[in-house]
């Protein structure tokens, strides 16, 4: 097993994954004890993609029982619909509106150029996350933690190949101690040549990037740890090693389902970031800190549109509607958090730094924030708190064949659809959606239509221009970057 104190870079790579899960441990007030915090994400995960979520084949049992031990939020969302903005988001507490970090990061600087004409000018690119920021392994490091972090980190530049970290604004310039670069089992690591195929039942890759977590978890050490473990399934490329489980989707899957052989080799790589996600939480029971470890799991962003079903949620990955932004958020701290609980509080990734402070007995430094910790509300009398969200998105995608790709965004099309510059706020059970090519507003009554088909903002225009004034309030306190008009030559 790879050693703790290494921060391994070229033969392996390391970006914030879609998918999150913390462990985060937590003792009552008083206690001599402090707590250790661990944090796994999952890469592109859907809201619905998990049997805890009423997933129809998905076989999750290991995050499943992480829900029947803990609170299994039913309105949590990303802070963005896509990877780089979300990450960042969750790790400083910000909104990617304040950060000025709304799209991916690239290899160079630059706009965006579509393969077709647009009215508007995106922002430039944001290549990395600025060092200015405090992070959530900043804040804990100086609370005496000890921070690691192993995976994808995706808030930075790409540094000599695809999602390699940087020298400058890599994990370990942004509060993590010890690192671990590596794409572990993922496709991404493969090469040119696929690695042999497994087919005796319930053999699963070796992933060196779970070993070295585990390894780190089982270090005994007189400080707690903060470890992310930051996941690159279920991104693509969807392909796994394990032919006894793709064979196993083929049976079970319904033959007329759309997109069949893409689910079916999604459902085996959803299993198998479950089994990962089993071996770590292993980890933590056999060091014995089950008892006094608080585990959240989450993801980056909504599915991908030719893999997940993202009903009933409209839209995917990329875009503002629900099935974009909503994702799994399941809390468990045994003794500090119910279990088996659903909740309906709405929490956002830029709510997870203050969350765990709380949680931890602490509160966040001299720092502008968007986030507000939601620990206190998590317990079965409590009410719930209500206050207005937001996301900014004033980017086009895709980059590439937009032209192409379908007009309208739907529900379950399993189609990349056309995303256009948007903002869009939730207030209670309204959302509403601007669009800056034309001005257009969208108005939905989540409580009624999830799956946000019927538009309310020609039957009640003054609480949509209520809530678009509102919006716009929020983008200048923000000092939000807003897409441009074309200036004519």
């Amino acid at each position: 097993m790879p050693s703790q104190n290494a921060c391994h870079s070229k033969n392996s790579i390391c970006c914030l994954a879609s998918f999150c899960v913390i462990v985060l441990t937590v003792f009552p007030i008083g206690s001599a004890a402090e707590p250790n915090v661990l944090l796994i994400l999952a890469d592109d995960l859907a809201w619905s993609d998990l049997g805890c979520y009423g997933h129809p084949w998905h076989h999750t049992p290991y995050i499943d029982q992480l829900a029947r031990e803990g609170v299994r939020l039913t309105q949590g969302y990303a802070s963005a619909p896509i990877c780089s903005a979300s990450r960042a988001s969750l790790l400083t507490g910000k909104s990617p509106a304040r950060l000025h970090f709304e799209f991916v990061t690239k290899d160079r600087p630059g706009k965006q150029n579509l393969d077709v004409q647009t009215s508007l000018d995106a922002p430039e690119y944001t290549m990395d996350l600025d060092l200015g920021h405090r992070t959530l392994a900043e804040e804990l490091v100086e609370r005496g933690y000890v921070a690691a972090m192993t995976g994808k980190w995706h808030v930075n530049s790409h540094y000599e190949h695809y999602l390699g970290w940087s020298p400058t604004h890599g994990p370990q310039q942004q509060g993590f101690q010890f690192t671990f670069e590596s794409f572990g089992s993922h496709p991404y690591g493969w090469g040119s040549k696929s690695p042999p195929a497994l087919t005796q039942p319930n053999i699963f890759p070796q992933d060196d990037m779970i070993d070295w977590a585990c390894d780190f978890v089982e270090q005994k050490r007189s400080q707690p740890f903060f470890l992310f473990v930051s996941l690159y399934h279920v991104h693509t490329p969807v392909k796994t090693e394990c032919q006894w489980l793709t064979e196993q989707y083929e049976l079970k899957i319904p033959i007329a389902s759309p997109k069949r052989d893409n689910r079916v080799r999604y459902a085996a790589c959803v299993q198998q970031m479950d089994h990962y996600v089993g071996e770590l939480l292993k980890a933590v029971d056999e060091a014995g800190l089950a008892d006094n470890t608080l585990v959240v799991f989450t993801s980056d962003n909504g599915g991908h549109p030719e893999y997940a079903a993202n009903a009933p949620w409209r839209g995917n990955k990329w875009n503002l509607y629900e099935g974009g932004i909503r994702v799994p958020w399941i809390l468990r701290q045994p003794g500090r958090l119910p279990s088996g609980m659903a909740s309906s509080q709405v929490m956002l990734g830029y709510d997870l730094l203050p969350t765990v402070l709380e949680a931890i007995g602490g509160t966040a430094s001299n720092q502008e924030i968007d986030g507000t910790s939601i620990w206190q509300f998590l317990q079965p009398e409590s009410s719930l708190l209500s206050r207005d969200v937001y996301w900014h998105f004033p980017y086009y995608h895709p980059e590439t064949g937009f032209g192409m790709a379908l007009q309208e965004i739907g529900l379950n099309d399993f189609q990349v659809s056309r995303t256009r510059p948007c903002t869009a706020m939730r207030s209670a059970d309204l959302k509403l959606h601007y669009f800056y090519e034309d001005n257009r507003l969208e108005l939905y009554d989540l409580s009624q239509d999830p799956s946000e088909a019927h538009n309310l903002s020609s039957e009640k225009p003054e609480v949509a221009d209520r809530m678009r004034r509102q919006m716009f309030d929020y983008l200048t306190t923000v000092n939000a970057r807003l897409p441009q008009r074309h200036i004519s030559e």
